[in-house]
C-alpha cells in the first residue's frame, strides 16, 4: 500500500476519484486530511452546540462534518490528533473500507479525571488514504454495507443482511 500525499489527495478530489464533501483547505495535511466534529453523542444525547463538555471517564461518539467517498482501490486509516490525546481522549478506530461512502462515527473515551471541552467544527482525527495494490473484488457496499450512506452518529446498522 502507498500513502497518498496532499498532492495525491487534491488530485483525487479534483478528478472525482476520492470524495471529501464538506472539504476545508485548513484540514489538508502533508499525508492526510483532518476530519472535523459535526456532533457528539453522550449517553444517547446528541450535542450540536458550540462546545461540548465531555465528563471525565465517559464514552462518547463523534460524527464527522465531512462525508467521504472511497473508490474501490483506496482505503483509509484513522488516527487521533495528538491535541486530543494530550487531553486524555482515547479512541478505537476501524479501517475506512474501499467503497465506503458516508460520514464517520468515531467511538471515543475521555480517560482523564477532568471534563474535556470539544468545540463543534474542531479537527478531531486524521484520515490517511492508502492506494491498494488492486481493486477490491467486492467493495464495502457490496459486502456488508451496514453503515453505507450513514449521516450523523450512527450506532445501529442501516442495512441488515
Amino acid at each position: 500500500m502507498t500513502i497518498l500525499s496532499d498532492r495525491d489527495i487534491l488530485s483525487g478530489i479534483e478528478s472525482g476519484r476520492i470524495g471529501i464533501y464538506g472539504y476545508s483547505e485548513k484540514s489538508l495535511t502533508p499525508n492526510g486530511y483532518d476530519l472535523r466534529v459535526a456532533e457528539i453523542s453522550i449517553d444517547g444525547e446528541i450535542h450540536r452546540g458550540d462546545t461540548v463538555k465531555v465528563p471525565a471517564h465517559t464514552m462518547f461518539f463523534v460524527s464527522t462534518i465531512e462525508r467521504v467517498r472511497m473508490p474501490d482501490d483506496v482505503c483509509g486509516t484513522l488516527w487521533m490528533r495528538t491535541t486530543w490525546i494530550r487531553k486524555g481522549v482515547i479512541a478505537a478506530f476501524g479501517m475506512v473500507d474501499a467503497g465506503f461512502e458516508g460520514t464517520l462515527t468515531l467511538g471515543s473515551y475521555n480517560s482523564s479525571g477532568h471534563e474535556v471541552e470539544i468545540p463543534i467544527g474542531e479537527r478531531y482525527c486524521q484520515i490517511v488514504f492508502q492506494d491498494m495494490s488492486s481493486l477490491s473484488e467486492k467493495s464495502y457496499a457490496k459486502r456488508s454495507g451496514h453503515y453505507q450512506g450513514q449521516t450523523g452518529v450512527t450506532l445501529d446498522p442501516l442495512k441488515k443482511r
